[in-house]
């Protein structure tokens, strides 16, 4: 798998939807962009048992969509170095690249999570609710960006 640095998303097709996971420890969030790739939506938030599971329920929600390339949030420290979080999130899109033929691009996912806790509790989410909803939300915080980075 190349890694472009200087254009991360250089393997993303022009057209079609795009579907961003954030990979949690226990958690997936799975959010997709519409087909004129405006924004993004938090789809759902999967379970993690374990990696043959996962993928099957990914790789029904790709073909469900009509999906035609996956971002994958990389968990960078703040001083941009990479942690044992990123080794896992490279060896999950490895795996999944041996299921699909899809472009697996990575995407900066530093200020994802807090950027949305920080949403949610501006719009005073309780705390339980916040936990359902901050993986397929930091998902679609994701993708947004990416998606903005691909129109310009």
């Amino acid at each position: 798998m190349t890694h472009d640095f200087a254009n991360p998303l250089a393997s993303i097709p022009p057209t079609g939807r795009i579907m961003a996971l954030d990979l949690g420890t226990k958690t997936i969030g799975v959010a997709i962009s519409d087909g004129m790739r405006y924004s993004a939506t938090p789809l759902e938030t999967i379970k993690r048992t374990k990696f043959t599971q996962d993928a099957e329920r990914i790789l029904a929600l790709i073909g469900e969509n009509q999906i035609v390339a996956i971002i994958l949030g990389l968990p960078l420290n703040m001083d941009g170095s990479e942690g044992p979080r990123v080794q896992s999130t490279r060896a999950f899109a490895r795996s999944l690249a041996q299921k699909t033929p899809l472009p697996i691009a990575f995407w900066d996912e530093r200020l994802s999570t807090s950027a949305v806790t920080r949403m949610m509790i501006e719009a005073d989410l309780r705390r339980d609710r916040r936990a359902e909803v901050v993986d397929k939300l930091a998902a679609s915080y994701i993708l947004q960006g990416a998606l903005d980075r691909l129109r310009h």
